[in-house]
Formats: C-alpha cells, sequence, structure tokens
C-alpha cells in the first residue's frame, strides 16, 4: 500500500467510500434520499480532498450548508467515520491517510455540534 499521492488517488478512495455509504443501512437512505444525481456529488468530493490533502485549489463552496438540514445525529456521523476510516486503511497507509481520517473527524465533529446546536436552539442554519 502507498500514501495518497494525486487526484487518482482521492477520487479511489471518495468513489470506494460513498459506495459504501450508498448500500448503508443506515446512513445509506440518508445520503440517497438527499442525492439524486452523484456525479456532481462525486466531482465536488473529489475537489474538495483534494484541495484539503494536496493543497491544489480546485474546491470552491462551504461544506456545512447541503448538510445543515439533513436528519444527522451522532449515530450517522459515527457511522460516516467508520465507514470513512476502513476505506482509507483498506487503500492507503501513511502521513496523507492519516491527514484524511483526522480532517474527517473534525468535520463530523463540527458538523454533529452544528446541527445540534441548531436544533436546540431552534433556529435554521444560515445558509
Amino acid at each position: 500500500m502507498k500514501d495518497i499521492e494525486n487526484l487518482d488517488d482521492i477520487k479511489q478512495m471518495v468513489d470506494t467510500f460513498y459506495n459504501k455509504v450508498k448500500v448503508d443501512t443506515l446512513i445509506g437512505p440518508i445520503f440517497n434520499g438527499v442525492i439524486k444525481d452523484w456525479t456532481p456529488h462525486l466531482n465536488k468530493m473529489y475537489t474538495f480532498w483534494e484541495t484539503i490533502l494536496l493543497d491544489v485549489h480546485s474546491y470552491s463552496g462551504s461544506p456545512f450548508p447541503p448538510h445543515a438540514k439533513m436528519p444527522l445525529e451522532k449515530i450517522h456521523f459515527d457511522r460516516w467515520m467508520t465507514i470513512f476510516v476502513s476505506t482509507v486503511d483498506s487503500l492507503f497507509i501513511g502521513e496523507k491517510a492519516n491527514e484524511a481520517k483526522w480532517r474527517a473527524g473534525k468535520m463530523a465533529e463540527l458538523f454533529n455540534y452544528k446541527i445540534g446546536y441548531f436544533k436546540k436552539a431552534g433556529h435554521q442554519p444560515l445558509i
């Protein structure tokens, strides 16, 4: 195994991950219910991870707003992380692979916190 080094590696990671998400019994129905055409989403995820891991500034946007109104709770983020970590671990090893897992964990924590905050406060997210 090798580390994540280029866009092809990013695509392999993203495609493998989302192929697992689509069929997962817990989070699959949520994502499949929101994402009708996976191609634009996958392309966005390629540029997102390319920007984060390879310092190629191909992503523009804000990752939280599309998730803000989804029916997600901690159990969903935990499953997302389990699938993400197992996907990365099955494909790659090294500094970038570890960074991908660390960053995904931080995003899951932040998204879970923000969604919970808006639910408890009774506010709609500013998107």
